[in-house]
């Protein structure tokens, strides 16, 4: 009996140590604290934090540290700070909080927070948004609705989706949402989840940002949002309490404004003045009250009046377009405006001009730009024509001449958030251009991964050629490419103009792919590709394209005969030697 009753007190101790060394997982935990410089550390601590009930602050420097625990009580239950192994703002943050008072409080340090959150998380939370963390502004769209309606943020790619994969296999998944552009991988692994895909065939993340908004409006109410452009963290934005929509760093999408007018928005509230711009254009468009919250009160004491502090934002990786405008050119010889312009990042863009040319009194003359919109690849220099001069009085574009030029531009079709905006002097030549092209054909290499155009010279001078396919349909997606080079095509001859892009088996099949518009530029100057004409073909596959492989190996073949044959074998033990040799290295025999 004795011995019964110290078993049970044993156990009973032991279920107390469990208890106390497990107070964190079992949701004593009432504030997370990130302290990394990370932002997929910040970002991951503050959804497991919503998803706790706990809240939540990050370190945005390593000065930092000190004055954030001006605004965090000492009677905290529990506090985790999540610490990042490779990236600490401040090292030994801990030790720091245990000398100013804190108790309970608990570090935590890993290399990547975002799946080890994860994996800490009650075993009750079973959905989940995925998204790649290439894409920052991604995370920052679905934010309000994950902790809105307790999804966790899980970040995959192919380097680490057999780990998501086998996390995911622990859980009673209710629900996925992969939202984004995502690698072939990471959908193959979660198409057993039957997720719902969020992702708009143009990849505009403010066309995905209206879908997510969309799904939060189902459970919570719109008509107050956030307005930000996707650069920053800043804790509310994140706290679920009110939609995030993007509206442009120079720029408001078209599709934005409308969006916000149909959905009855009515008060939005822009976090930093960065945007103060577009914010404004939106209020004087839609009318809309716009409320601009950028400081807070101090926190460090100090005399009776504090200054105030710029609020806490992370930064978020962003993608920096940027465009200009080589020159403006009035052709006399063809009647025609030539505006060239030079994309000075290596990120594909796409840009609208509206062009207003003015005598020297100010008069305007004429009014011309863009009917579509207009594909410049990384790092291209391109020229684009315009033709409502050819209408004017010729003795009207004599003289001094400006153009006032506004382009719009941005990443995708639907994404034209920056804005370009100047007025130039309009040089004044005169150049004919008398080249003529036909696109003959177009058929891709498997093995190689590469389109090849076939194009003609069909006119009376040598002609510069470069190719673009317009729309293909990669991995969910339509992605306009372009030939890495502008190519010379002399009077008669043809010319395969090689387009590189990898399509997977699944984009070859998909009937998107069925039929392939080809534009090509041309003119007689290189960078001065005035002329352009399109052509449709359907998908075809060069064949015999394996041989190739063949000689390749029969040249290998030869090329070790021919090394065999460069050595003596000793005719004793029939070991190879060196063809110098004079006697052989192994049993001395005279060679």
């Amino acid at each position: 009996m004795r011995y019964k009753l110290k078993s049970i007190v044993v156990v009973i101790l032991f279920i107390f140590w469990l208890t106390s060394i497990s107070s964190f997982a079992l949701g004593k935990t009432d504030e997370v604290i990130s302290n990394s410089a990370d932002w997929r550390d910040v970002y991951s601590s503050i959804i497991y934090a919503n998803l706790i009930g706990a809240s939540n602050h990050f370190l945005t420097s390593t000065p930092h540290g000190p004055i954030l625990l001006f605004e965090i009580p000492k009677n905290r239950e529990g506090i985790q700070i999540i610490t990042s192994a490779d990236k600490p703002f401040y090292v030994g943050y801990e030790s720091l909080m245990k000398s100013k008072g804190y108790n309970n409080v608990e570090e935590l340090i890993f290399s990547q927070s975002n799946l080890e959150l994860a994996k800490r998380l009650p075993q009750e939370t079973d959905s989940f948004i995925v998204l790649d963390d290439a894409y920052g502004y991604n995370a920052l769209a679905v934010a309000p609705f994950a902790a809105k309606a307790k999804y966790y943020v899980l970040f995959a790619n192919r380097g680490n989706i057999n780990e998501i994969s086998d996390f995911l296999s622990t859980k009673t998944v209710k629900s996925i949402i992969m939202y984004g552009q995502l690698d072939r991988e990471v959908k193959a692994a979660l198409s057993r989840y039957n997720p719902e895909t969020i992702n708009s065939e143009s990849g505009s993340r403010f066309e995905n940002n209206m879908k997510i908004v969309d799904k939060y409006s189902e459970i919570g109410n719109i008509k107050q949002v956030i307005l930000t452009n996707g650069e920053f963290i800043e804790s509310s934005m994140m706290s679920g309490d009110e939609a995030v929509i993007f509206i442009g760093k120079n720029n408001v999408p078209q599709e934005i404004k409308d969006y916000i007018n149909s959905r009855g928005v009515d008060i939005g509230v822009l976090i930093g003045n960065e945007l103060i711009g577009s914010a404004t254009d939106i209020r004087r468009q839609l009318g809309i009250s716009v409320f601009v919250k950028f400081a807070r009160g101090s926190r460090v004491p100090g005399g009776s009046i504090n200054p105030v502090e710029d609020l806490d934002r992370f930064p978020m990786p962003s993608y920096q377009l940027s465009l200009s405008i080589v020159s403006i050119s009035y052709n006399k010889a063809t009647g025609l405006l030539e505006v060239t312009y030079k994309n000075n990042v290596d990120l594909a863009t796409y840009f609208k001009s509206t062009i207003t040319v003015r005598n020297v009194d100010g008069e305007t003359i004429v009014t011309d730009g863009d009917a579509g919109i207009i594909f410049i690849d990384g790092g291209e220099t391109k020229t684009i024509t315009y033709n409502r001069t050819r209408g004017i009085d010729p003795t009207r574009l004599n003289g001094e001449l400006t153009g006032e030029i506004y382009t719009i531009y941005g990443e995708s079709k639907t994404s034209l958030e920056n804005v370009l905006r100047g007025t130039f002097k309009i040089e004044t030549i005169e150049v004919m251009d008398n080249t003529d092209i036909e696109i003959i054909d177009l058929v891709y290499d498997k093995n190689r991964g590469m389109f090849y155009v076939t194009i003609e010279n069909t006119g009376k001078v040598d002609a510069y050629v470069s190719a673009e396919l317009i729309d293909l349909w990669i991995n969910g997606e339509y992605v306009t490419v372009a030939s890495d080079e502008i190519f010379k095509i002399a009077v008669g001859q043809k010319k395969d103009i090689p387009v590189k892009i990898a399509l997977a088996e699944e984009d070859l099949l998909d009937q998107k792919n069925s039929e392939i518009d080809v534009l090509a530029r041309f003119g007689e100057r290189m960078h001065a590709l005035i002329n352009s004409k399109t052509k449709s073909f359907n998908l075809k596959f060069r064949e015999g394209t394996m041989w190739y492989y063949g000689v390749l190996i029969v040249v290998i073949i030869l090329l070790l005969l021919l090394l065999i044959r460069r050595r003596k074998r000793c005719p004793r033990c029939r070991i190879m030697n060196k063809k110098d040799a004079t006697t052989c290295k192994k049993c001395g025999h005279q060679l």
